[in-house]
């Protein structure tokens, strides 16, 4: 008989969430600053951590992703993602190497969930301009955006990825899609919602500290 329960109590053991918050690794300093970080971000290098976590795929098994974020947000993120995985919230890519490594290394899917990266804010299609002329809350280690082909931007009712048209209509729930549930586990560390945004444009897949 103990015999037959040290099966289920290690399959609970390996299932278990699990995170961790680390000082950037050298190799992935180095990788930021070469491509994604340049002098007059908002933010040294320094100031960044790497935020480990456990999640479940859309293959119905847990993995382990990675993302860069402030370190002032890095404990309270840990927990959101807890509480992600306690949902079985699926997030599809969540790697490091999806996000930062080489273009050959990024799914042919686009359905990568990110984090820091140093650009500028992007400026609504409905209002027009390339350019917004204030960091974009990435550039802080600020925001979050989850599976953006099933939680796309939508400015004045398009979408700039054909695969993510059919998740503009968000009545019907599909696996992957934000849910409300999701968005109060943001919210319990005061983070908002690009999916609330007043006006044509949504960005469904965004997460910041201040909901923009």
């Amino acid at each position: 008989m103990l015999r037959l329960l040290a099966i289920p109590l290690a399959l609970v053991a390996l299932q278990s969430y699990e995170s961790t918050v680390k000082p950037l690794p050298p190799p992935l300093r180095a990788n930021l600053e070469a491509r994604f970080w340049q002098p007059g971000c908002p933010v040294p290098l320094s100031q960044l951590r790497l935020l480990t976590v456990s999640h479940w795929g859309f293959d119905g098994k847990v993995h382990t992703g990675q993302l860069v974020v402030n370190r002032d947000v890095a404990r309270p993120l840990a927990n959101v993602f807890r509480r992600l995985y306690d949902l079985r919230f699926p997030i599809r890519h969540m790697r490091l190497a999806h996000a930062y490594g080489p273009r050959r290394a990024y799914p042919a899917d686009g359905d990568v969930s990110g984090s820091f990266v140093c650009r500028e804010a992007v400026p609504s299609p409905c209002t027009g301009g390339s350019r917004s002329g204030s960091w974009s809350n990435h550039a802080y280690g600020h925001a979050i955006d989850l599976n953006p082909v099933e939680n796309p931007y939508v400015g004045c009712g398009r979408v700039h990825d054909p695969s993510s048209a059919p998740y503009v209509d968000r009545s019907r729930r599909r696996k992957g899609m934000v849910t409300a549930a999701v968005v109060r586990a943001f919210r319990s560390i005061g983070w908002g919602w690009g999916g609330e945004w007043s006006g044509a444009t949504k960005d469904y897949m965004h997460f910041s500290t201040t909901g923009h």
